[in-house]
C-alpha cells in the first residue's frame, strides 16, 4: 500500500474512468442480481453452484470454493448453510482428511443451475458484453487479466 502521506493523486481522467468502473460494476451486480432473484437466487449463490458444476465430482473443498468465489471463509459457511437448507448443497466429510469438508453440488442445485443459466447468460450479454465495442470488451479482458496477475504476483 504506498505511503498515505506522499499519496499520487489521480488525474482527472484516471479518476473519471475509476468512478466509471466503480458504478459500472454495480450497476451491473445490480441487474444480474435481480434477474438471478427470479429463479430464488442471489449473484454469490449463483457463482457458488457454477463452481461446483465445473469441478470434478461437482465439488470442492469449503477453502477451495471460498477462494474461487472470492469470499470469506465466514461468508461462504453461511452461504452455504442457506443453500443447504434449500437442498441446493451438501457438505460432506473428505474420506482422505476427517477435517476437511467438500461442498457438493446436489441434484436440485444442479437442476436450478440449468434453468437460471440461460436468462442469466443472456442478462451478462445484455448489460455487459453487447454494451461495450468489441475491441472495448477484449481491452477490459486484458486490463482485467493483467490486475489478476498482478494480484497472484503480489502473493507470492
Amino acid at each position: 500500500m504506498p505511503d498515505r502521506v506522499q499519496a499520487r493523486w489521480l488525474t482527472a481522467d484516471q479518476q473519471r474512468v475509476w468512478r466509471a468502473y466503480l458504478l459500472g460494476t454495480a450497476r451491473i451486480n445490480e441487474y444480474l442480481d435481480a434477474d438471478l432473484r427470479r429463479h430464488g437466487l442471489d449473484l454469490a449463490e449463483y457463482e457458488i453452484l457454477v463452481c461446483l458444476e465445473e469441478n470434478e465430482g461437482r465439488r470442492l473443498r469449503m477453502s477451495e470454493l471460498a477462494e474461487a468465489v472470492h469470499q470469506s471463509r465466514s461468508r461462504l459457511t453461511h452461504t452455504v448453510t442457506r443453500m443447504e437448507r434449500r437442498g441446493l448443497v451438501a457438505r460432506v466429510s473428505c474420506p482422505s482428511d476427517r477435517r476437511g469438508v467438500w461442498a457438493e453440488l446436489t441434484p436440485a442445485g444442479f437442476d436450478l443451475l440449468r434453468s437460471a443459466a440461460p436468462s442469466h447468460v443472456e442478462s451478462v450479454r445484455e448489460v455487459f458484453v453487447e454494451a461495450v465495442a468489441p475491441e472495448d470488451f477484449q481491452a477490459l479482458g486484458r486490463a482485467f487479466e493483467r490486475v489478476l496477475d498482478s494480484d497472484r504476483e503480489s502473493a507470492h
